[in-house]
Formats: structure tokens, sequence, C-alpha cells
């Protein structure tokens, strides 16, 4: 078993450059790699710049609590379900030197106000699995499966939690499916959380739209602010130069 900076990493895992603040993260195929999804979140979400407490919940290798670290000092606690997931996430942590901002929390998004508190936050993150499970065939590695499909969590599951962890007039942001986008306006609202900022991504300039990236708050008034779209890929297959500047850190909204 490997060590990094006292941190174990097993034969499976490897260990990737966040491109930001030096920061590394243990990664492993076995489980699940992040992707541009959580990165697009990371940074697109409004953050206080002074004082205020975030959580992201899914959290997944906790590269979404890690990347928002780079952009605000406020304290980020994390949720992550799957046990394999949260010691990755915790490592990271650890590998970091983040220990004392942010908190990784091993249970259940659908009972985290038992641990974390009624109103407790500012804002709150969530890259959540985005497939209903219908049926037919899903990714053979459970790990992948929960991720991705909503084995564990619903979208009105989260949503509702969402809605009872943030403080009124606190800040929500999800980054998911754009064929989701009607559902996940009508629970915001169905739960208190006025969306307020929308950003839809396309692959390709002449592609459909395939992410969405939207921001509500707790308590707000109707007012939403539809962004320019976000185009991932040139003619060329090369990352628009707005892609470059969001994964180095030079770009980041609200």
């Amino acid at each position: 078993m490997q060590k990094v900076n006292n941190v174990s990493l097993y034969p499976e895992e490897r260990l990737d450059d966040l491109l930001t603040k030096n920061m590394k993260i243990i990664q492993s195929e076995e489980v699940f790699c992040f992707s541009l999804d959580a990165v697009l979140l990371a940074r697109f979400v409004s953050v206080p710049q002074k004082k205020g407490r975030i959580v992201d919940l899914c959290t997944g290798n906790g590269v979404i609590p890690l990347l928002l670290s780079s952009r605000t000092p406020c304290l980020i606690d994390s949720v992550e379900i799957q046990e394999r997931l949260y010691d990755m996430a915790r490592r990271n942590v650890v590998l970091n030197e983040l220990e004392q901002q942010i908190t990784v929390y091993h249970g259940d998004v659908k009972d985290a106000l038992s641990f974390l508190g009624n109103g407790r936050y500012d804002v709150l993150t969530c890259n959540p699995p985005y497939m209903p499970v219908v049926g037919g065939e899903k990714n053979k590695s459970s790990h992948v499966a929960i991720a991705r499909h909503e084995i564990l969590l619903t979208l009105e599951e989260m949503i509702r939690t969402s809605s009872q962890l943030v403080r009124s007039g606190g800040k929500v942001a999800y980054v998911h499916r754009a064929g989701r986008l009607a559902d996940i306006i009508a629970l915001m609202r169905k739960y208190r959380i006025e969306p307020k900022r929308l950003r839809l991504v396309h692959p390709r300039q002449e592609a459909e739209a395939n992410m969405v990236l939207i921001e509500g708050i707790r308590d707000g008034k109707p007012d939403v602010k539809v962004l320019p779209p976000l185009v991932v890929y040139q003619d060329n297959g090369q990352y628009c130069d707005e892609i470059y500047s969001i994964y180095y850190g030079e770009k980041a909204e609200g």
C-alpha cells in the first residue's frame, strides 16, 4: 500500500492533480471518478467570502468541497452514504491538509437533518444521482450505480432535505441532467427554494443542452436570471476557453 503525506492509497487508486492551489485528489476507476459536472458546480455556486457555512450532499470522493475551499474560507461539511467513497473523501481532506475547514460525514442524505441540524447552512451544493430507477441495465459497479441512479436517494428527497438544511435566504445549487429541469424547478418551488440563476451546458455549439446548473434561494422572491449557455467543446474537439479557465480555477461566477 502506497503512502502520500501519511495518507494511504490502495493498489487500485491513483493520485490526480486538481489543477488549483496545488491540490491533489485520490480517485479509482473501480469506484467512481469525478467529472466535469462536479467542477462546473463548484465554480458556478455563489459562496460567501468571509463568514458562513456550506454543506455538500452526495459528496463522493469530496471533489466539490476541495474545490470550494479554493474559493472561500468558510467551513464546509459534506455527506456521503457509501463507506468506500466516504473513506476516500476523508483521506482527500487529510491529503490536502484541510481538516480545519472540511468535515466529511458518513451517512444518508435523507437522515442528514438528524446529524447536521435544521437551517444551519448558508449554502448547499449537490451533484446528485441523475437517473431514475426504471428497470433495465444499470452500471455493473454498485458504487457507480448508486452514484448515478436514484437507488438510495430520489430527486424529491434530495430537494426536500436541501430545504431543511439551509436557512431562510440561504442558497442551494445543483448540477443535473437538462432533461430533468422541469422536475427540478417544480420540486424546488414545492419546498420553498426559488430558482434564481440558471445556466444550460451544451457539449457542442450545435448540440442540445445535456446539463443544467441551477441555483435557488430558500424563501426567495420569483425572478430567475438565465445566464448565457456554456459550450464545452470547440469544433476541433478541444475544450472551449471558458472550460479551460474553469478547470484551472481562473473563472468563478457569483
